[in-house]
């Protein structure tokens, strides 16, 4: 399509891949068209570059400005076609399906249901639940009447689920009776109806498990609402920009932000993410083990776009073991499997050879994100699973609900690498003073919009947060740039071959004798070490200019922390780092804390270490608080 249009001939990625961030315009209308969006669409796409992009001012670029449409019919699209649309797997082994067939009544009933509550556009709906099918269906209930989904797992306790929801406002609530988790059922009845009397505008409230005929007065079981489904749903266009559902940051230091996504972006740059780069399709089974609170469970939704199978999972990843997830992989035929380093770590120290054990043959690609995946993992995978997989190590986030770089079909990564910037990304790698770097270490940023980029934030009316979040960044030198750009707050390294390597966060930066380090690199080395189950460095200004570089690790059953594994874990990182890299001290922890969706909290834990009374951490965000009080004593006990 885009070289009969363009009269490029396009023979490698990278020159397709300038022709998509220098074009625009083109590019995301070549996307428009090849998905066949005028179908769903309420009046076809206007001729003309500002029909798509009207202004490429960030923030506040406008995409698709005369467009109305709804992101459910692009997933009601594939209503005929045969078997299964939504599996739902849970720790004990239930399976239960939805097909394609059987999709549209079940969100027809639900968003009937919603419709009766008042329920309209622009209403929030909110989710407290696992991931299970009818979450699934509960959101696009929800999105098909133009109502704004937003969702939290049930590992949330209500205080912390309202501190999301809440801002919200919802009018309507999703809930379940409970799930199972490391071999226990977590009973979560009490925990919901206390979430539903915090959030005092909801008027109807739908349970999952409850037992049909349980309804009350605002209270109806998911099986009574669903009962003799029948019927399709007409889902309402909206404009481009209206919001499909509220994203929520970490909020570790603070009130968590709510970023808001709009139809139409997400709708294009999930159809290319989950289409073009991932290579999904009607014959695909498409499974990323996930949480209702974590981005990616609103991308494994992007495989219905497409016509795929999405395989849902509620249970821990490592219950009974570290096999369960390559148990799910083989038995569900999964063609494309997402997971995290941390799943891929344990399977490997667990002594796993998946690809041996198991009949893996329908895989194709194994996605991984959540932090960089080091390089000895990506050979793990190929002598574990298979040398001809695809390893598509992805980087994006919550703010644009996507990817800036990763993996792409058909593109061989190398270990260690993400091999390409995304199609539409304007991706680079900028020094202290703004200059494009290669490679070298820079700042990741976005220098032209992304249809996904957030629309707004959540009760932002001046838009002042939004700004600040990514926008108002003072680089060094006095010159700014001409025109705003997206700083991500990564440190990269962009390749003269075009791949990135990730090096952790810029706002954790270890800055030792004016060196710059990034915490990932030395991740990567230590985690790698046998007996260790994770790290945690930290670099800690003292008095006087001080520096502390402390090190913190767990390790895995019957391993100890002896002075010959201490040594070792120097050996290796300065043999393949450098010296500068070598942490002061390594120190046993009783955890490593985390946020809700599994990243290490380097930059609030760095704050306490170093004794600042300001710290504004919401033990709320925290996977496990209790381990904060400990890091505290640790920094108090320190001397400097």
């Amino acid at each position: 399509m885009l070289r009969t249009r363009t009269g490029e001939p396009f023979t490698d990625y990278q020159q397709l891949w300038e022709y998509s961030v220098a074009d625009l315009p083109g590019f995301w209308r070549a996307v428009w068209d090849f998905y066949r969006l005028d179908e769903i669409a309420e009046s076809p796409l206007a001729d003309g570059d500002d029909a798509v992009l009207a202004s490429t001012e960030m923030p506040g670029a406008q995409w698709f400005p005369q467009v109305r449409l709804n992101y459910v019919d692009a997933v009601l699209a594939h209503r005929d076609l045969p078997g299964e649309a939504i599996v739902g797997l849970g720790e004990d082994g239930a399976r239960t399906a939805i097909s394609w067939a059987q999709l549209p009544a079940l969100v027809a009933a639900v968003a009937e249901r919603l419709a009766q509550a008042g329920i309209n556009a622009g209403d929030v709906v909110a989710g407290y639940l696992p991931d299970v099918p009818e979450t699934v269906v509960a959101f696009l209930a929800a999105a098909s009447l133009g109502a704004v989904w937003s969702g939290c797992g049930q590992d949330y306790a209500p205080e912390g689920a309202a501190a999301r929801l809440g801002q919200l406002r919802p009018k309507a609530l999703f809930t379940a009776t409970g799930y199972r988790w490391n071999g226990k059922d977590v009973d979560k009845r009490a925990d919901s109806d206390a979430l539903a009397g915090l959030l005092p505008e909801v008027a109807l409230h739908i349970v999952v498990g409850d037992e049909p005929g349980a309804s009350a007065p605002g209270r109806l079981a998911w099986a009574d609402v669903v009962d003799g489904a029948s019927g399709s749903p007409r889902p309402v266009p909206v404009a481009a920009d209206h919001p499909l559902w509220v994203l929520f940051s970490s909020g570790t230091t603070g009130r968590p932000k709510g970023i808001v996504h709009g139809h139409a972006g997400v709708l294009v740059e999930h159809l290319k993410s989950a289409g073009l780069h991932a290579g999904l399709g009607p014959e695909s089974v498409f499974f990323w083990q996930t949480a209702l609170s974590w981005m990616m469970w609103n991308f494994q939704i992007a495989g219905l776009l497409v016509g795929a199978r999405i395989v849902c999972y509620s249970g821990s990843p490592l219950y009974p073991d570290a096999d369960r997830l390559w148990q799910i992989v083989a038995d569900e035929k999964v063609t494309y499997f997402g997971t995290s380093p941390g799943q891929l770590q344990a399977s490997r120290k667990a002594g796993l050879a998946p690809g041996r054990d198991h009949d893996l043959s329908a895989l194709t690609t194994l996605g991984s994100t959540g932090s960089t995946l080091p390089a000895d993992l990506f050979e793990w995978v190929h002598q574990a699973l298979s040398p001809e997989l695809e390893i598509s190590s992805i980087s994006g986030g919550t703010d644009v609900v996507s990817a800036f770089a990763g993996g792409s079909t058909g593109i061989t990564a190398r270990p260690g690498e993400l091999p390409v910037r995304m199609l539409g990304v304007a991706l680079a790698s900028w020094s202290p003073e703004g200059r494009p770097l290669v490679d070298e270490v820079g700042e990741l940023v976005v220098t032209a919009p992304m249809p996904s980029m957030p629309v707004s934030f959540w009760d932002d009316p001046d838009g002042a947060r939004y700004r600040a979040a990514y926008f108002e960044h003072v680089w060094s030198g006095g010159e700014q740039p001409t025109a705003p750009v997206w700083r991500h707050g990564d440190w990269v390294t962009l390749t003269g071959r075009g791949s990135l390597i990730f090096h952790g966060r810029s706002d954790a930066t270890l800055n030792r004798q004016g060196i710059r380090m990034g915490s990932a690199d030395i991740y990567e080395v230590v985690e790698g070490i046998d007996e260790i189950a994770e790290a945690f460095v930290l670099g800690v200004d003292g008095p006087g200019g001080a520096y502390w570089m402390p090190m913190f690790v767990t390790l895995i059953p019957g391993a100890e922390l002896t002075d010959e594994l201490v040594g070792r874990i120097r050996q290796q990182v300065r043999t393949r780092l450098s010296p500068r890299h070598v942490p002061d001290e390594v120190i046993l922890a009783p955890g490593i804390p985390h946020t809700r969706t599994g990243k290490k909290l380097e930059v609030p834990v760095t704050a306490i270490l170093a004794g600042r009374d300001s710290v504004n951490l919401d033990p709320k965000s925290v996977d496990q608080p209790e381990l904060i009080g400990w890091y505290r004593e640790r920094g108090s006990a320190h001397s400097w």
